[in-house]
C-alpha cells in the first residue's frame, strides 16, 4: 500500500485533476488484463474437454473411417490409356503340369568302345567326334610286327599239320595190321591232335584282328590290319592320334548307336507316383525351347538316390540327329486334371510375393484383392479362392496399369 501510494503520489507541480485521470486509466488496464486472462483459462479448459471426448470416442471405436489404400480411381484420360477390359471368372478344364529336367542318354548296349585286341601303332584314321559311320566301314588302320608273326605262326603250323596228319594216318594203318606198337601210334596221334589245336587257336587270333585265315597265304602276309565299325551311328569320342601305340586295354574310339537314344529325367520321390509307363512327355532344349520333342515314358526306376530322386526313361517318338548324348533337356508331363475356376493370365498381378486381381466398383473405381492361384495352362490360371469374385466384373486386361497407378498414388 505504501508502494502504491508512493507510485501514485502527486508529484510536485501536478494538479489533483491530472492525478485522478491517470489513476482511473491505470485501473482500467488492470481490469482488461484480468478479464483477458480469465477468457484464456476458459478457452483452454473447453479445448481440453473437447479433446478428451474425441479421444474417448475414437478409443471406444465409435468413429471408423474405411481405408482406401487398395482402391484406385481413374480420370477419363487414365481410363482410356489403361486399355482396361472387363470380364468374369469362368470354368475350364485345367490339367496340372509337372516340370522336370534331365539329359539325353543312351543304354549301355548302344555304346561301343573300340580297342585293338593285340595292340599296335595307329597308322591312319579319319574319325572326328560327331561323324556318322556305317557298320563294316573301316575306321582305322593299325600296324605292328606281331601281326606279321601271328600270320607266320599260323602258316607254319598249318604246313606242319599236313605232315602230322599224314603221319598219323600211316601209323594208324600200321597199328591196325600190328606192324607197329600201340605206343608209336599213340605218339603220332597226340602230335596230330596237338597241332590241330594250335591251328584252331591261331585261326581265332587272326579273326580277332580282322584277318581271314582261309584266304591267308605266304603271298598275302601283311604288316597292318583294319579296324571296322561294329554299328551304324556316330563317333562320340576319339582318344588317340596317328603314330600312338595302344595296348589292348586302351579305348581308341567311342561309338554310339542312336536308334535307341532316350531321355533320362530326374524325378523326386513325391512325384513318382504321379507318373506311369506310356505317359506322354513333351521335351525341349535350353538352346531351342520352341522346338518340342514328343516322348513316351518306357521305364520308371525304383531306386532312389541320396537326394530322394530317381530316373524316368523316355523314348523319343522320332529321332533327331541334333540330339546328342549328354545334352541337357527340359520336359513337361501333363497330369490328371478337371474343371476349375480360371482367369486369363493377364488378369493376375504379382506384388510383394502375393497375387492380386482388380474388380470394378463403379464410377471408374477398381479395388485390388488378393487371390490364391493353382495350375496354369494355355494362357489361363486357376483361382482357388474364387468365391469372393463370383458375379464381379474383373479386370482381365490392363491390370498392371492399374497396379502402377495405385502404387504411384500411395507413394505420393
Amino acid at each position: 500500500m505504501k508502494k502504491l501510494n508512493k507510485k501514485y503520489a502527486i508529484s510536485k507541480g501536478q494538479s489533483l485533476f491530472t492525478y485522478c485521470k491517470l489513476h482511473i486509466a491505470n485501473y482500467k488496464l488492470h481490469i482488461a488484463y484480468f478479464t483477458n486472462f480469465q477468457n484464456l483459462l476458459i478457452a483452454s479448459s473447453l479445448l481440453l474437454i473437447i479433446s478428451s471426448c474425441t479421444n474417448k470416442q475414437t478409443s471406444e471405436g465409435q468413429v471408423n473411417v474405411p481405408t482406401q489404400e487398395n482402391v484406385v480411381s481413374l480420370t477419363d484420360a487414365q481410363y482410356k490409356n489403361a486399355e482396361i477390359e472387363i470380364g468374369k471368372i469362368e470354368m475350364q478344364n485345367v490339367f496340372s503340369v509337372l516340370k522336370l529336367n534331365g539329359k539325353i542318354d543312351v543304354p549301355p548296349q548302344n555304346i561301343v568302345s573300340v580297342s585293338v585286341p593285340l595292340g599296335g601303332y595307329l597308322k591312319s584314321t579319319k574319325l572326328l567326334p560327331g561323324m556318322h559311320i556305317s557298320k563294316g566301314e573301316v575306321i582305322a588302320v593299325m600296324e605292328d610286327p606281331q601281326y606279321i608273326q601271328l600270320q607266320q605262326d599260323y602258316l607254319t603250323a598249318k604246313a606242319q599239320f599236313a605232315y602230322n596228319e599224314s603221319e598219323y594216318l600211316r601209323q594208324k594203318e600200321l597199328n591196325e595190321s600190328k606192324a607197329v606198337s600201340d605206343k608209336v601210334f599213340e605218339q603220332a596221334r597226340t602230335t596230330y591232335q596237338t597241332q590241330n589245336i594250335l591251328i584252331k587257336s591261331l585261326e581265332q587270333k587272326l579273326k580277332l584282328i580282322g584277318l581271314n585265315p582261309n584266304t591267308l597265304t605266304a603271298n598275302t602276309i601283311t604288316k597292318s590290319i583294319n579296324i571296322y565299325s561294329p554299328i551304324n551311328g556316330f563317333v562320340s569320342a576319339v582318344n588317340v592320334n596317328i603314330g600312338k601305340y595302344v595296348t589292348p586295354s586302351d579305348v581308341l574310339f567311342e561309338l554310339v548307336n542312336p536308334n535307341d537314344i532316350h531321355l533320362a529325367l530326374t524325378v523326386f520321390d513325391k512325384d513318382v507316383n504321379k507318373l506311369a509307363i506310356g505317359q506322354k512327355v513333351i521335351a525341349f532344349s535350353n538352346s531351342n525351347p520352341d522346338k518340342k520333342y514328343e516322348c513316351e515314358i518306357i521305364l520308371i526306376s525304383k531306386n532312389l538316390s541320396n537326394d530322394n530322386a530317381t530316373q524316368v526313361h523316355c523314348h523319343f517318338k522320332q529321332y533327331d540327329k541334333t540330339l546328342l548324348p549328354g545334352m541337357f533337356m527340359n520336359a513337361m508331363i501333363e497330369l490328371s486334371g478337371g474343371n476349375a475356376t480360371v482367369l486369363p493370365d493377364e488378369a493376375i498381378v504379382r506384388f510383394e510375393n502375393k497375387n492380386y486381381v482388380f474388380f470394378e466398383k463403379g464410377n471408374r473405381q477398381f479395388e485390388m484383392t488378393e487371390v490364391q492361384i493353382g495350375n496354369a495352362e494355355n494362357g489361363f490360371t486357376e483361382i482357388t479362392s474364387a468365391e469372393k469374385l463370383a458375379n464381379k466384373n474383373i479386370v482381365v486386361k490392363g491390370a498392371y496399369n492399374l497396379l502402377m497407378v495405385l502404387k504411384n498414388t500411395d507413394e505420393e
